[in-house]
């Protein structure tokens, strides 16, 4: 499960569980949504997982729910996307040895999207901006166990 801004589609929270629950689910909304920073909108699937009162429970907090149709992934396409990007340019390549081995590689995946790596954007951008030095030696830092490397200038 994880959380997206759409402003900049930073990655705002995950989690993962085996086994998940609506009070699992629940958790992970108020873990995600601390007042500073709540959501006016929540999109999501249909699945059963969020329980019977999930969108009067959202209503309550005064976040909007919005449940996405039945075989539509285009009506949640940043988060198909999301998913996509994190199978195929690193779970696809590795092999996860259990749940804090995939905990270590989420994170370190989700520091690298947020922060280093390219978007879809006419800058190229990343959803974290960062300031970029023009001069200086350029040195190269391996992600993933070096499924890819960021360049950066020392400062």
């Amino acid at each position: 499960m994880f959380f997206i801004s759409h402003s900049r589609r930073e990655l705002m929270h995950f989690n993962f569980t085996s086994n998940p629950t609506a009070a699992w689910v629940w958790r992970q909304l108020i873990e995600a949504t601390p007042w500073a920073h709540q959501p006016s909108h929540l999109i999501r699937d249909g699945d059963a997982v969020y329980g019977r009162d999930f969108d009067e429970r959202t209503r309550a907090v005064g976040v909007i729910g919005v449940k996405t149709p039945r075989r539509a992934s285009n009506a949640n396409s940043i988060a198909e996307q999301v998913v996509r990007s994190i199978r195929v340019e690193c779970l696809d390549h590795l092999i996860v040895i259990n749940d804090r081995h995939l905990m270590a590689v989420l994170t370190e995946f989700i520091e690298y999207y947020n922060h280093d790596r390219p978007h879809r954007s006419p800058t190229l951008g990343s959803p974290v901006p960062r300031n970029l030095s023009r001069t200086g030696p350029v040195s190269s830092r391996a992600v993933l166990g070096g499924l890819d490397h960021v360049q950066d200038r020392a400062a």
